[in-house]
């Protein structure tokens, strides 16, 4: 993760932190299980934007002998611990909201509403800062789909309050709690899935392998392609590996040379190893493979 994300990072982590201080407070203050809800998922909140900024750290120390990558997966990580996070806070949302809608607390609609406009300005403030890396960094993605549920549930609660004030309708509390619950799952699960095909190395899901597989077998001399592997390291740096066969090895730089290019070029891949063989050498390795 480049070290830019650090400075936005750090600014929505100082005022989610101190925010979330203020939710709580006034969550137990008001009786609102939507205010504590917001409360718990700005916790996790806070806990993602530390854990991304720990990995901003991790990630720029440089690659050893026995970290031959550094310490580019800290990221992942982080944004699977986030991810995993979230998900219980989801559950205990839910639950939470079960038992209000069983035996509706006393709610002061006025300081609730209050608290959640204030909650809806630092989470746009938040949002802003971490637009441009989300589409750079999974950590940041799932910081900033964190914050945007999170203003979306101040709207929420600001709703609530609202009714609260004008019609003393209690149960509108439980039902927005338990909206924001439901809102964060499908984004986090999303989130899990893409972090764990990272972890397994998956495909990317924007790397076709059939059709690279087709654009190398189509460079001039290429009789075969095999062993085709694509996978993520971290956000923004993908790797290939793969074995060429060629038809005379007097072509092995050129064609090498033309695999970076379509590589790079098509499919946005820079680190990359490919073994130049010719059909004697192909042979001899399935009979060694037998």
């Amino acid at each position: 993760m480049a070290l830019r994300h650090r400075k936005p990072l750090a600014i929505a982590f100082g005022l989610t932190l101190a925010f979330m201080v203020v939710e709580i407070a006034g969550g137990l203050w008001t009786g609102s299980l939507a205010l504590l809800a917001d409360a718990g998922h700005m916790l996790t909140d806070a806990g993602g934007l530390a854990l991304a900024l720990l990995a901003v750290r991790f990630a720029a120390r440089p690659a050893t002998p026995q970290k031959t990558y550094g310490y580019l997966r800290a990221e992942i990580l982080a944004a699977l611990a986030n991810a995993v996070a979230l998900l219980i806070v989801a559950v205990y949302i839910l639950y939470e909201a079960y038992q209000r809608f069983v035996s509706p607390p006393e709610i002061l609609g006025g300081p609730m509403l209050l608290i959640a406009v204030i909650g809806l300005a630092v989470n746009f403030v938040s949002m802003r800062l971490l637009s441009q890396g989300a589409s750079e960094s999974v950590n940041v993605k799932g910081a900033y789909f964190e914050v945007l549920s999170d203003m979306l549930g101040s709207l929420g609660v600001i709703a609530a309050a609202l009714v609260v004030i004008v019609t003393g309708w209690k149960v509108v509390d439980p039902i927005v709690g338990a909206g924001i619950g439901l809102f964060i799952v499908p984004r986090t699960w999303a989130l899990l899935k893409q972090v764990a095909n990272i972890l397994l190395e998956g495909t990317p899901p924007e790397v076709d392998v059939e059709l690279l597989e087709q654009k190398l077998l189509a460079i001039d001399g290429v009789r075969a392609a095999h062993d085709l592997h694509v996978w993520t390291i971290t956000s923004g740096l993908d790797s290939m590996s793969g074995h060429l066969v060629v038809a005379n090895m007097s072509d092995a730089r050129r064609v090498l040379s033309e695999a970076r290019a379509i590589l790079s070029r098509e499919f946005e891949i820079e680190h990359v190893t490919i073994q130049i063989e010719d059909e004697a050498f192909r042979q001899s390795e399935k009979t060694l493979n037998v």
